[in-house]
C-alpha cells in the first residue's frame, strides 16, 4: 500500500543535526529535478526580499521565511516525519507509533513537496516554505515543472499496490495515476453529516477532513492490515468502525472515489 499525504503549510523548525544530503533521499529519480528547484528557491530567497515573499505567496508576517530558505543547503535536518506539522500530522502522530506501525509508516507514507516532490517520511529535510502553487520565475508553476518527473517515477514506486490518495488538489495535480494504477487507486472525500429539523444535511469542512485523514491513516497502520485494491481498503476501514460509502469506477483504469462519513468531528 502507497499513501500518498499532502504537506503542511506550517512546519517544525529545522534540526540542529547534519544538513541536508539530496543523495539521501528517497525516490533518487527525482534527484536531477529537486536540484533544480532547491537551486532556483536558494537564489530567489538569497536575493530580493520582496520579491522572493510574492513569489511564494507569503505575508509580511512570514518574511523570515524567506531567509530559512536561503538557507536551506546548510540548515540541520529532520525526518520529513517531524518536519510536517498541522492537524493531518497531529492526528496521524508518527512519534507515539509502536516500532511495527512506524516501520509500515516509513515504506507506505509519501508526502508530496513543491520543493522535494515527493518524500517518505524518514527522509530528512530542512524546513522549508514553497507550495506546489508556487510559480518560479526561471522553472515556472512548480505543479507542472513536476507533472513529468512525477509520470515517470511514481508508477514504480507504486508497482503493483494499492494507491490511497489522501492529497489535496493542488498536489493531486502533480500526479494522476494512469491505466492500471488508476484501477488500484482510491481517493477519500470526508463528509460530515447532521440532520438539521429532520433532514440529513452533508457537508465538507477542512480541518475536520484533515484531522479524519490522519486519524484513518493512524488506524491502518496501528492495524496492520495490507488491502490490495479499493474493494479490501473499504472491508477494511468498515471493520476499522468508518462508515464508508462507495461504488466501483463505471469504468475500468478509473481510481475510486470513497467518501467517509462522520457524525462527531
Amino acid at each position: 500500500m502507497l499513501v500518498l499525504l499532502p504537506p503542511s503549510e506550517g512546519k517544525a523548525p529545522s534540526g540542529r543535526g547534519a544538513p541536508l544530503k539530496p543523495e539521501g533521499l528517497s525516490l533518487p529519480g527525482l534527484a536531477d529535478a529537486r536540484a533544480a528547484v532547491l537551486d532556483e528557491v536558494v537564489e530567489l530567497c538569497a536575493g530580493d526580499e520582496e520579491k522572493a515573499r510574492e513569489v511564494l505567496g507569503l505575508s509580511a508576517g512570514l518574511r523570515g521565511e524567506v531567509a530559512k530558505n536561503a538557507e536551506l543547503r546548510t540548515a540541520g535536518a529532520r525526518p520529513a516525519g517531524e518536519i510536517y506539522t498541522g492537524v493531518l500530522y497531529d492526528a496521524l502522530d508518527l512519534a507515539s507509533l509502536e516500532p511495527a506501525a512506524k516501520r509500515r509508516a516509513a515504506r507506505s507514507l509519501l508526502v508530496f513537496s513543491g520543493l522535494w516532490g515527493a518524500v517518505r517520511v524518514g527522509d530528512r529535510i530542512p524546513s522549508y516554505r514553497c507550495s506546489m502553487g508556487v510559480r518560479l520565475p526561471g522553472l515556472g508553476a512548480l505543479g507542472a515543472f513536476w507533472r513529468p518527473v512525477m509520470a515517470e517515477v511514481l508508477p514504480g514506486v507504486a508497482g503493483e499496490g494499492l494507491v490511497l490518495d489522501l492529497r489535496s488538489s493542488a498536489y493531486a495535480a502533480a500526479w494522476k495515476p494512469k491505466g492500471g494504477t488508476a484501477g488500484r487507486t482510491a481517493t477519500v472525500r470526508v463528509l460530515h453529516t447532521q440532520f438539521v429539523d429532520g433532514v440529513e444535511r452533508r457537508t465538507v469542512v477542512s480541518h475536520f477532513n484533515k484531522a479524519t485523514k490522519g486519524r484513518l491513516v493512524r488506524d491502518l497502520l496501528v492495524s496492520g492490515a495490507a488491502p490490495r485494491d479499493p474493494g479490501q481498503l473499504v472491508d477494511v476501514l468498515r471493520e476499522l468502525g468508518y462508515v464508508v460509502e462507495a461504488e466501483p469506477p463505471a469504468r475500468a483504469g478509473r481510481p475510486w472515489a470513497l467518501d467517509v462519513v462522520v457524525r462527531e468531528v
